[in-house]
């Protein structure tokens, strides 16, 4: 008896949780309403059955106009049960690149890997490392490096969750070849686990926000560091609020003024309930020197998801990120005032299937359209996919 009372319970509560998103997404998505965010398209950028796709926010994403590459993991997929990524431990993972010519509508895979370059750490992978695959250690980069360079990507790697040596790779040709790992200094932190998350200031001049370890050597705070040289030398420049007792971990940053920077950080405490995640909003007034606290920019994630964060041409900004609870969902939010207040949430996809979802990242088209990339589990799929949203801002 009690099984079945638990059991319409359960559904009760799903009908419950499914009404609530459809009106919510009906709400945020105001298709009847000029000006109004809406959808335009929901693309795959990978699916193959048996594999497992993920953390596109572990890498990073580029843009050239309509020319897209994002950087993510695939992996075998194992059902590991409630609670745990559906990525088998024991088989390899691969760190491959998604690009679309199309602004985001068709995709082709590229496996820099196997070219032996670009290769992500053991750190970074919750599989194995192929058998082709050789981590070269990281050397001190020489400098010189032109961030603006029209056709330059960079993406940052960590060592491990908790610290480490990081590294970072860097293109002159829109990421089809790479060079390094470069040595990223500690500068003066305990360990620093680095994600792509950069601002080029100037030809030589750069801004790079990573996670440093706090001082009982575990993830995280983050710390803004900056080279003037061409990355020949990085300097300590902020660490961007308190030590948390929990973490705060993974900034996504934006410049708004020639001397005013946004970013937006995932944070995560024990609660009264199993979690308590959130994303933080603090604002920089002198270029990353000093930061102020804003707000919660999107509170209660279940679990906690990490920010993807783009200045919009328009001057808003958009910030995406997943939900880890019921119901299991992409989301986004817009401010017209540099994260001083939000819109309300926006669905960007909402029948995912787990918790086991999101780590976006984004980009703005040409022709001003969103293109928002993250990991989920589709409801017609056991697997896990890297999913494409494309969505108008609105105005």
């Amino acid at each position: 008896m009690n099984t079945v009372r638990s059991s319409w319970v359960s559904l009760i509560f799903a009908f419950l949780c499914a009404a609530f998103l459809a009106l919510d997404t009906f709400c945020s998505i105001g298709t009847t309403h000029a000006g109004q965010p809406s959808i335009v398209e929901q693309s795959t950028v990978y699916f193959q059955p048996g594999r497992f796709g993920g953390w596109p926010a572990n890498h990073g994403i580029w843009a050239w106009g309509n020319e897209i590459v994002v950087g993510f993991s695939v992996g075998y997929y194992q059902d590991r049960g409630v609670g745990f990524h559906a990525i088998d431990h024991n088989k390899p993972e691969r760190h491959i690149l998604a690009r679309s010519l199309d602004g985001g509508h068709a995709w082709s895979l590229e496996d820099p890997e196997r070219q032996g370059v670009l290769i992500g750490t053991k750190g970074m992978r919750h599989g194995t490392l192929p058998d082709d695959v050789h981590e070269r250690e990281p050397i001190d980069c020489p400098g010189g490096i032109d961030f603006t360079n029209p056709n330059f990507a960079l993406t940052a790697r960590m060592a491990n969750i908790d610290g480490g040596q990081s590294r970072f790779y860097y293109s002159v040709d829109r990421a089809h070849t790479w060079q390094g790992p470069f040595r990223l200094p500690l500068c003066a932190q305990t360990g620093i686990a680095a994600r792509t998350d950069y601002i080029v200031n100037g030809p030589h001049d750069c801004l790079m926000f990573v996670t440093a370890s706090k001082q009982n050597g575990k993830e995280g705070r983050p710390i803004c560091i900056r080279t003037t040289d061409g990355a020949r030398t990085w300097q300590f420049v902020s660490k961007i609020g308190p030590e948390p007792t929990g973490y705060a971990i993974m900034p996504s940053t934006v410049r708004l003024s020639p001397t005013e920077l946004l970013t937006t950080i995932r944070r995560r405490e024990e609660g009264p309930q199993e979690h308590d995640a959130w994303i933080d909003a603090w604002r920089s007034p002198d270029d990353g020197v000093h930061w102020q606290f804003l707000n919660r920019a999107a509170p209660d994630l279940g679990e906690g998801n990490p920010p993807a964060l783009v200045r919009l041409r328009d001057g808003r900004v958009c910030l995406a990120y997943g939900v880890r609870k019921p119901p299991f969902r992409m989301e986004a939010r817009l401010s017209s005032d540099g994260g001083r207040s939000w819109s309300r949430q926006f669905v960007l996809r909402g029948d995912g299937a787990s918790r086991d979802l999101g780590y976006p990242r984004s980009v703005q088209r040409p022709d001003g359209k969103v293109v928002t990339i993250y990991y989920f589990h589709d409801p017609a799929h056991i697997e896990r996919t890297i999913d494409a949203t494309i969505w108008d801002p609105g105005s």
